[in-house]
């Protein structure tokens, strides 16, 4: 049936790839793309993938830490990238059990609105604070960063896919 798709079983991740990955998503969130339209929060992302896919591993401490060097990065408002990537690790969480069982492109349906709520709240308290509207292509970033969803899936879960070929010596 065309519908059908194999499930494979994961291998464990580790805890230094999952930090391995938030150190390199804060490094491609450093590069002085900021002043481009569009331009993805890779934090934001990788905190809904470990949020979706390792709740217990990447929750919401690991969120406001992030946000944290985010908004020292930033010299945003302190707090205001921890808010929003608190409510969004708390959304991934969340939707998890349930985001698990689609297809990637469906999974990226999903996340949208998380991504899109987390910088609302980014965009109300800068505008708050600040009084100055950034214009509706602001919000061009999460969609760029939703296209990019399948690329970050793919990458993100290469380590744990088994191997195709798999040698019968050993147990995994």
């Amino acid at each position: 049936m065309p519908g059908n798709r194999p499930h494979y079983i994961l291998l464990p991740v580790s805890p230094l790839f999952i930090t391995f990955s938030l150190v390199c998503a804060f490094m491609l969130n450093l590069l002085p793309l900021g002043r481009w339209v569009g331009a993805p929060d890779f934090v934001a992302l990788v905190l809904v993938f470990w949020g979706i896919h390792q709740p217990r591993k990447v929750g919401i401490g690991v969120a406001f830490v992030m946000g944290l060097l985010m908004d020292v990065h930033d010299a945003s408002l302190l707090g205001e990238n921890a808010l929003a990537y608190t409510l969004l690790s708390y959304l991934a969480i969340m939707i998890h059990r349930r985001v698990l069982w689609f297809r990637v492109m469906t999974q990226a349906m999903h996340v949208f609105p998380l991504l899109l709520l987390a910088q609302a709240v980014q965009f109300f308290v800068h505008f708050t604070a600040s009084g100055r509207f950034p214009g509706v292509l602001y919000f061009a970033e999460s969609v760029v960063a939703v296209a990019l969803w399948p690329v970050i899936t793919w990458l993100l879960l290469a380590p744990q896919r088994r191997a195709v070929d798999r040698d019968h010596t050993r147990p995994i």
